[in-house]
């Protein structure tokens, strides 16, 4: 029994994709780098000096998390002429290898696009806030509808995350959500989602069954436990203390220690009541306040730096940069990449891989042009 010609095609990409990826992955060099890291947690006084200790070992997570994931692909890789028996023996493994073909594809993807997160902060964790815009219940709705959505991304990538606030709309979805994420290159990724999303659909809030446009706003920033380039001076803060509520569902512990902190210079409002303790929720208020401060001064800095040209969208809070259309057809599109699908409901069931890899590849684009 030969093997299917779209498996055997698949196979033939998959091996040129791999000896290309295979001239930068380096995975000696990193094997080297961990021995170097790791020998540096054993030396007198690591530990004392928490800042360099968080920073050593999150290179060691990252380091470990690459070599094992290259490892998966030498392995599939290893396995093709395994499969390939297997066909010429007279079995039909068309779906189980199928299947390591994806999840090689996939891996490979990955490296592929962290090959273009060169930014400083890439490779940090992220915080997701989501904010209805001016609609009421409509736009909370739409908030909820896309907290869902990346919920769900999140779960299908396995990074670990925890919702730090969520207070729900009146009548439905919700006012805000603010969602703490974990995991290699999150940031890298999830600010390909920064900016304005619209929806369009008939609303199950309208009698008349009538087309409404809503819109929420989806704001990214890196996670920094401080930050030596900004100072906050205790007197510029307004700390408020309540009691947690909300349908935050399994992801909210209800607590009476939820902090509201308000830094009254920039009137920026950070919120957490994921924790029991108002002690963890104050630090975590105050982690993120320091990554939201961090992000407004690099976004002043490059507005000062250069302005963009008319025509090119900036990619900056208040800007729609896309939008997911469920009638009368139903489509959803970038505004930045141009990338567009048909199949709505995979996407908000969290199916961004393909929107991601767009931004990326749009975005290295625009960095190249901008240099010539």
């Amino acid at each position: 029994m030969q093997v299917p010609d779209h498996i055997s095609d698949r196979m033939e990409t998959l091996k040129k994709k791999f000896k290309l990826i295979s001239g930068y992955v380096h995975p000696e060099e990193k094997e080297e780098r961990l021995a170097e890291l790791r020998d540096m947690t054993l030396e007198e006084g690591f530990w004392n000096d928490q800042e360099n200790a968080q920073t050593v070992n999150r290179e060691i997570s990252e380091i470990e998390f690459e070599n094992e994931r290259w490892k998966k692909v030498r392995q599939i890789m290893d396995d093709m002429d395994l499969y390939v028996m297997m066909f010429d023996e007279g079995s039909d493994v068309s779906t189980e290898f199928n299947q390591q073909l994806n999840t090689l594809e996939s891996l490979m993807t990955d490296i592929e696009n962290e090959k273009l997160l060169s930014g400083e902060n890439d490779r940090r964790d992220a915080i997701i806030e989501i904010r209805p815009g001016a609609g009421g219940t409509e736009s909370m709705d739409w908030a909820s509808m896309l907290f869902r959505m990346y919920t769900r991304w999140l779960e299908d990538r396995g990074y670990d995350y925890s919702v730090l606030n969520f207070l729900p709309g009146e009548i439905a979805g919700l006012k805000e959500a603010v969602i703490e994420v974990k995991g290699p290159f999150a940031f890298g990724y999830l600010a390909s989602e920064n900016g304005v999303h619209r929806l369009v659909r008939i609303s199950p809030f309208d009698s008349n069954a009538r087309r409404h446009t809503s819109f929420a706003s989806v704001f990214v920033y890196p996670v920094f436990d401080e930050v030596a380039a900004i100072e906050i001076n205790p007197v510029d803060l307004r700390i408020d203390t309540f009691r947690a509520s909300g349908a935050g569902g399994q992801h909210v512990n209800k607590t009476d220690s939820a902090v509201r902190i308000t830094h009254l210079p920039t009137n920026i409002v950070v919120s957490c009541q994921n924790e029991r303790s108002q002690h963890k929720n104050k630090d975590m208020a105050m982690k993120m306040l320091y990554s939201r401060l961090y992000q407004r001064q690099q976004e002043e800095e490059k507005a000062k730096r250069s302005e963009l040209d008319k025509g090119k969208m900036d990619i900056a809070w208040g800007s729609q940069i896309r939008s997911y259309v469920f009638q009368p057809y139903t489509m959803v599109k970038d505004m930045r990449s141009g990338h567009e699908t048909g199949n709505i409901q995979a996407v908000m069931d969290g199916n961004l891989n393909p929107f991601i890899q767009a931004f990326l590849a749009w975005k290295y684009k625009q960095m190249n042009e901008s240099e010539q």
